[in-house]
């Protein structure tokens, strides 16, 4: 299980890397983005090893990073757009 924690831990913490930089203009601190995937992961493989149980290692660390996945999808914001005034206004 400390693996599973600890392997988590760490694909969680990459992802969210890799989030903060290819979308940094539409996320939060890079710190909150960071301990979001971190947390996430940890969080996600919890709850995958809950529910398959013990030696579903590869299994868990999948359930891991989806969890992490939808939670930084949770922090885009939308891309800014311009206002725009119809031409009735």
């Amino acid at each position: 299980m400390f693996l599973e924690a600890l392997g988590s831990a760490l694909l969680g913490f990459a992802l969210a890397w890799v989030a903060a930089q290819r979308l940094s203009d539409r996320l939060p601190a890079r710190a909150i983005v960071l301990v979001t995937g971190t947390l996430g992961g940890v969080f996600g493989a919890l709850v995958t090893h809950g529910a398959l149980g013990p030696g579903h290692f590869l299994a868990t660390l999948i359930g891991a990073v989806a969890v992490a996945a939808v939670l930084l999808s949770l922090l885009i914001r939308p891309a800014s757009r311009r206002l725009r005034r119809s031409a009735a206004a």
